[in-house]
């Protein structure tokens, strides 16, 4: 009987500091996440990616998908640029031609603005009045692109979002 007295003790006490344990953690404060900063040279890919997934994922509200369709438009003149941002465009374009499912997004960036703009509205140009109804698409650029861009996504009848890249 003794023996049984020290084990049920023992298991008891254990218990009680399991539970304390647990308690500590549950009161830990969430981790901050630091925001990304955009990067200062058009050339460094894996930090502008970084940054665009971070803006991504601050900007969610409202999207229900598990994943947003993200598109990184690259700059730069050169002839396999310029080949990267032509078959990301035809991509584009046949997701476009496609529609997407309300409670998605389309998160379009890069590292020169213009760019990025003028692929969204080719991209555009032959979607389907009110097809995007419930979809969001998001332009990351510069303030003097927005207007362009957001005119050429209102007729789709997308939910319009922008974010300034700073």
């Amino acid at each position: 009987m003794r023996k049984f007295l020290q084990a049920a003790l023992i298991g008891i006490v254990s218990t009680l500091a399991l539970a304390a344990c647990d308690k500590k953690e549950a009161e830990a404060p969430a981790p901050v996440a630091v925001e990304v900063k955009m990067p200062t040279t058009s050339t460094d890919r894996p930090a502008w990616k970084a940054y665009l997934v971070d803006v991504v994922k601050r900007n969610m509200s409202g999207v229900t998908s598990g994943r947003p369709y993200m598109y990184f438009v690259p700059g730069g003149e050169e002839q396999a640029l310029q080949d990267e941002r032509i078959n990301q465009l035809e991509n584009v374009r046949t997701v476009v031609a496609r529609t997407v499912l309300p409670g998605n997004m389309m998160a379009f960036g890069g590292p020169d603005s213009k760019l990025t703009g003028d692929l969204i509205i080719d991209a555009f140009k032959d979607a389907k009045a009110g097809a995007f109804k419930d979809v969001i698409v998001l332009f990351i650029g510069a303030a003097a692109d927005q207007p362009r861009v957001q005119e050429a996504v209102a007729a789709s009848g997308a939910t319009f979002r922008f974010v300034e890249m700073k």
